[in-house]
């Protein structure tokens, strides 16, 4: 069975079943919408024909409800109006205040995933003109004109250097997992927690990475920094085939990496924009997918060892830190002299036909004046026996 280990499944229906079909802290109207709405989304019903078919994810929902109580509360607030009531001119007024700042979470601080909110409301809407339509009412679509676009999350960038530093300051569990995160770009927790070393091949040379336990497709993938390590780490641990590889607590874990990535490389910001003292597993992903990106020769075999199926991925997690100039004189000896290169072989191998041509005509020359000084020595010889007789 497959680990959640954020319990998300048990968070949404524990959430259901306290809740008894009323929101709290909602009016009636916004609460039956968001709970229809919910119940759609857990059936994978009246969603738009372009977007992934089936059940949405315990994960997906329970950002769902969240957020859609969120919109709710300060549309209420902010316009006195419900969800489905909310003007376009209004819909976007408010994205643009929380873009600017002048709606702030609780903390006083900007809120960072605002394209995530609008992104939201918008699928929303589509689903609630869906349900009009079957009823026979045309709404128009006010999410025309809202931005969802944004800066992604900001995430620690990592040397090899400074990983090495992590992992020789680190206790010997986390060391292992640390090399492990940045050999493999696994996502973690979630592919991470389903491992087991049954899961491992090739004397720890291979790891398989399960279609059931993955967020895209299955995967083989090559251990090339970390298989000497696992090996030891399995034999050390006394670990079974049907054992979790890594059998984590992801809050643990992440705190454990923000405390040892303050200690060793302090409190700045890495070049990537988050502070080194925030560094969680996650941020493995990013730093391993920029050590590869220079060390693979194919974009769709990188592609394949992360479970990407877009290319946008590999500069969404990279965003180009740690890449260099590999140009060299050779490849452009190559690619820039090769037509050069290949006409001068043409005219080389036209004047080596005309030298050989030469050279048999010459040979034929040779060989008739050689029978002609054949014919003069016999005619000489038969002259001089004449002579004598």
């Amino acid at each position: 069975m497959k680990i959640d280990p954020y319990k998300n499944k048990e968070k949404y229906l524990r959430w259901k079943k306290l809740i008894q079909g009323q929101i709290p802290d909602l009016s009636k109207e916004n609460s039956e919408i968001i709970l229809q709405y919910l119940k759609d989304m857990e059936l994978g019903i009246n969603i738009s024909m372009s977007n992934k078919k089936g059940a949405r994810s315990y994960t997906r929902l329970n950002t769902l409800r969240n957020r859609m109580v969120f919109l709710a509360k300060h549309f209420k607030t902010k316009f006195n109006k419900n969800l489905t009531e909310i003007s376009e001119n209004e819909l976007c007024s408010f994205f643009t205040a929380m873009r600017n700042g002048e709606v702030k979470r609780q903390d006083g601080e900007r809120y960072k995933s605002i394209r995530d909110y609008a992104k939201i409301y918008k699928a929303f809407w589509h689903w609630y003109q869906k349900i009009k339509n079957k009823e026979g009412q045309t709404l128009p679509d006010i999410t025309q004109y809202l931005d969802t676009t944004g800066d992604k999350p900001e995430w620690v960038y990592l040397t090899e250097e400074q990983i090495k530093q992590l992992c020789d300051e680190a206790k010997y569990e986390y060391s292992i997992l640390i090399m492990f995160l940045f050999d493999t770009g696994i996502r973690s927790p979630t592919e991470l927690v389903n491992l087991r070393v049954s899961d491992l091949s090739n004397d720890f040379k291979e790891l398989n990475i399960k279609e059931e336990i993955s967020k895209t497709f299955g995967r083989k993938i090559k251990l090339m920094l970390c298989s000497d390590l696992i090996k030891k780490y399995v034999k050390v641990k006394d670990l079974k085939p049907n054992d979790q590889l890594f059998p984590i607590n992801p809050y643990s874990v992440n705190n454990y990496l923000k405390r040892l990535g303050k200690r060793i490389l302090g409190d700045e910001k890495s070049p990537a924009g988050q502070k080194y003292s925030d560094l969680t597993m996650y941020d493995f992903r990013h730093c391993s997918c920029c050590y590869w990106l220079l060390r693979y020769k194919s974009e769709s075999a990188l592609k394949f060892r992360f479970g990407w199926k877009k290319s946008d991925k590999i500069h969404y997690y990279s965003e180009m830190l740690g890449m260099r100039d590999t140009i060299s004189e050779e490849d452009m000896l190559m690619d820039l002299t090769k037509t050069e290169i290949e006409k001068r072989l043409v005219k080389a191998e036209n004047k080596n036909d005309i030298l050989k041509e030469e050279v048999s005509s010459m040979q034929n020359e040779i060989d008739i004046l050689k029978s002609q000084m054949k014919t003069i020595g016999m005619y000489v010889l038969k002259m001089e026996r004449m002579v004598k007789e």
